[in-house]
């Protein structure tokens, strides 16, 4: 129960003391869940997901807004001037952790213009090769880049994105000289790897499930802690480069200054809807997982991942404009 019903209210009374969040809630009827990525990708995927399971929870209309650009920078700023309600919500991605470095000003507060709600998945990634790269496996893999250093290529589908970022972390971690070519998405990236033209790149867990299952890339590591179900016989970077982890994530936020009764209920329909049978199904198909917090445990993951994402890009030395 979100709220405390005193002793001595009235029948009445405790029936509106239960109703409030919703009443709360319900100064407008829609609830629209702002994503900063155009339709048909990952995100949009998730947060229509999300939305329907959290508009049959909570008896109300809930929409998908797309604002993409900017790195998600559009959207974020667009919630974080939207009014304090619960009716205007963010579904993110790891790009809200890593622009807040890479991006020399912002027009909001990473932190403190946002009330956290919940995570809501978690996407490993994988290193593939092209499939005649000559290595098998992780540590065939540093030795070889190791011996050659500047020779192979990293294709980047989207400089200062999480992908981006886990090939650099992975430099820098240990020290291997890898050319980074750019593209401009991540569909041209992963055509040229497949073709030869690029040695490797960091393809999302969906991405790269199906060329990896058809022997067309070489999947030589998970960025997960522990072998991904859909990449058997996959190893995690981190046993070979010690303490790497790289995931992406998604997650939901609202402006700063949401009421705590607010929270507290877009938090349990955010919950529920994430623990829904076929939410699970759907990332799992995705070699993704679905992952629920407290409001409280996502501020702290996100304040801790921006941290290390500002390491990363001092690393790199890029910025955006």
């Amino acid at each position: 129960m979100l709220h405390t019903v005193f002793h001595g209210l009235s029948r009445c009374a405790m029936i509106a003391a239960c109703a409030m969040p919703l009443a709360t809630l319900a100064q407008s009827n829609t609830i629209k869940l702002v994503v900063g990525a155009p339709p048909g990708g990952t995100t949009d995927t998730v947060a229509r997901s999300i939305a329907q399971h959290m508009g049959q929870d909570l008896k109300r209309t809930v929409l998908v807004e797309n604002k993409p650009g900017a790195g998600g920078n559009i959207a974020a700023d667009y919630v974080a001037k939207s009014k304090a309600d619960g009716n205007t919500l963010l579904v993110t991605f790891t790009s809200f952790s890593i622009n807040a470095s890479l991006y020399r000003k912002l027009p909001f507060d990473t932190i403190k213009d946002f009330t956290p709600i919940s995570m809501l998945a978690n996407v490993p990634s994988v290193l593939v090769t092209r499939k005649d790269f000559p290595a098998q496996n992780m540590a065939e893999f540093v030795k070889e880049v190791k011996a050659h250093p500047g020779k192979y290529t990293m294709a980047l589908g989207a400089v200062g994105s999480s992908l981006h970022m886990a090939g650099e972390r992975m430099k820098m971690m240990s020290g291997l000289d890898i050319l980074n070519v750019p593209y401009k998405g991540t569909a041209p990236a992963l055509t040229d790897v497949l073709g030869g033209q690029v040695d490797m790149m960091f393809a999302s867990s969906m991405n790269a499930l199906s060329p990896v299952k058809s022997g067309t890339l070489k999947a030589l590591g998970v960025t997960s802690t522990a072998e991904l179900q859909q990449y058997p016989g996959v190893p995690p970077i981190g046993d070979t480069i010690k303490g790497f982890e790289s995931n992406a994530w998604f997650a939901m936020f609202g402006p700063a200054g949401l009421s705590p009764k607010v929270v507290a209920e877009l938090n349990r329909a955010a919950r529920k809807a994430v623990d829904t049978p076929d939410f699970r199904k759907l990332l799992e198909g995705e070699a993704a997982t679905a992952v629920s917090s407290t409001p409280e445990e996502l501020g702290e993951f996100v304040r801790k991942d921006i941290a290390r994402y500002a390491e990363i890009v001092k690393f790199t030395g890029a910025t955006v404009d």
